[in-house]
């Protein structure tokens, strides 16, 4: 029985050769880096010489008999095509978020898939933090109660950048939102479920280039829970805690720091076992927070792994292409709110 998946990698440059080449595919345990391709091809000689794998001339001669999945890390504006060449090769594939342009492309990478009876992933490696998987078993449990209110934040400081794909709306499908808030919004998904409508205020707050540097959502679930996301290219590093609130009948869950590329940072559960009787006086005691500090995980690591079990295993990952489409009809709404002015029905 197979026991290994043998990894190619389009794009790698950027965060694949920074975190998911290193981190991910040479650390898994049931992972192997085969081969590489970018568009540069000087990042392509030094990236397959720092990582003894084998230089690809192009995308065809990467789909070789030596890979068994594709690890896709190019700009969004590429997926789509690239995605479509792995199913047509017979190449399972893991593709960064957002899997493409539109809902449109989205469904058509996922038919293809289908019918050639191959597996689909979509990048969202926030899922895997341990303490963000602590949350979700705590909210399953109804420790939360009913949930009410989840804000996610995720923002930095990106100046102007010759080149840079997401700063052109035409290369990466969108600005902040698109990028950073893209994990905030699958995070409240995968905790409180389908959005069912947003509203959503875009603006270039500061940047001058043609895709957003500032965002903010408002989400309705359908389970009546609240969100906020609010994600931006023009606030500090140092300024931004990349907080993650979530609040339910019978308390919260609170975080900073999770959120982000790192595999730490700090989580505390106000809960209560009961709902009680009302307080006048809306005592606030400090302290009484239990701290949620479980074994950290490498969150690239993690998301190969999974992905590459679920290829051996024959079974449907959890980082499948579910999550994807379902971020991406929802961040479509959301830039529609943001053009329109309206609050607009999640597809």
């Amino acid at each position: 029985m197979k026991t290994v998946v043998r990894w190619g990698v389009v794009g790698c440059g950027g965060i694949a050769r920074r975190r998911t080449i290193p981190e991910g595919i040479v650390r898994a345990a049931n992972g192997r880096l085969a081969a590489v391709w970018d568009a540069s091809a000087a990042a392509t000689r030094e990236v397959a010489g720092q990582f003894g794998a084998r230089a690809a001339a192009d995308l065809g001669d990467l789909l070789g008999d030596d890979v068994d999945a594709v690890y896709i890390a190019s700009p969004p504006s590429a997926h789509r095509e690239q995605a479509l060449a792995c199913a047509r090769a017979g190449k399972h594939a893991l593709c960064e978020k957002p899997l493409g342009m539109t809902v449109a492309e989205v469904e058509a990478m996922i038919e293809a898939f289908r019918r050639a009876g191959l597996l689909l992933g979509a990048g969202f490696m926030m899922r895997f933090h341990a303490q963000h998987q602590e949350a979700l078993r705590m909210i399953r449990q109804g420790r939360l109660g009913t949930p009410v209110l989840g804000r996610a934040q995720l923002s930095c400081w990106y100046p102007p950048i010759e080149g840079a794909w997401r700063q052109d709306p035409a290369t990466g499908g969108g600005g902040s939102l698109m990028d950073m808030g893209g994990h905030c919004i699958d995070l409240l998904e995968m905790f409180f479920g389908p959005v069912r409508r947003v509203s959503c205020h875009t603006n270039r707050t500061v940047h001058p280039y043609a895709s957003e540097d500032s965002a903010v959502a408002t989400l309705f679930f359908e389970n009546g829970a609240l969100g906020i996301v609010d994600a931006f290219f023009c606030i500090p590093d140092e300024a931004s805690q990349n907080r993650l609130e979530l609040y339910g009948s019978l308390g919260s869950i609170l975080a900073t720091g999770t959120i982000g590329q790192g595999e730490r940072g700090k989580m505390e559960a106000f809960l209560k076992e009961g709902s009680g009787a009302y307080d006048a006086q809306q005592a606030r005691g400090e302290g009484g927070g239990i701290a949620i500090e479980p074994a950290p995980v490498n969150m690239y690591r993690a998301e190969i792994e999974e992905f590459g079990s679920a290829i051996l295993e024959g079974r449907e990952p959890s980082n499948g292409a579910g999550p994807g489409l379902r971020s991406q009809k929802t961040l479509a709404a959301c830039y529609g709110s943001a053009r329109s002015g309206k609050t607009i029905e999640v597809a």
